[in-house]
């Protein structure tokens, strides 16, 4: 799993409980999902499909520093499924899991479009060339 992003809690991204709200942890996931579909699949008509079960194993507080990781499981004709793991930088704890996060590549006219992708692409090789 490569974990792309790093997100410092701050006191905005608390629930009542003064640990992080599940909500902003989900925005911040589906928005790490996005980014990285829409530049696998070169297509910033990418949307999320697909989230399955969500597995909230810890939490995380004030200060903390959270990474977000994202390995893809299987490209479909028009999709990208990856997996999540979150994890808290400062405790080494997994804070959540998602075994299927499901991207679509969009047409213009709004529906799935093939991609034409078969594994994972970096930018550093699509400029050599």
């Amino acid at each position: 799993m490569r974990f792309h992003t790093r997100k410092w809690i701050k006191p905005e991204d608390l629930n009542p409980n003064g640990t992080l709200f599940g909500g902003r942890l989900l925005e911040w996931i589906d928005e790490e999902a996005a980014l990285y579909a829409i530049i696998q699949l070169e297509n910033s008509r990418t949307v999320t499909k697909f989230m399955s079960e969500i597995n909230f194993r810890s939490s995380a507080k004030k200060g903390d520093i959270i990474e977000i990781g994202l390995e893809v499981v299987k490209f479909g004709t028009s999709s990208l499924t990856l997996q999540c793991e979150v994890r808290n930088k400062m405790t080494r704890e997994t804070i959540i899991t998602i075994d299927s996060i499901i991207m679509v590549s969009l047409g213009d006219d709004g529906k799935p479009k093939p991609h034409g992708k078969t594994e994972i692409e970096y930018v550093k090789d699509r400029l050599k060339g």
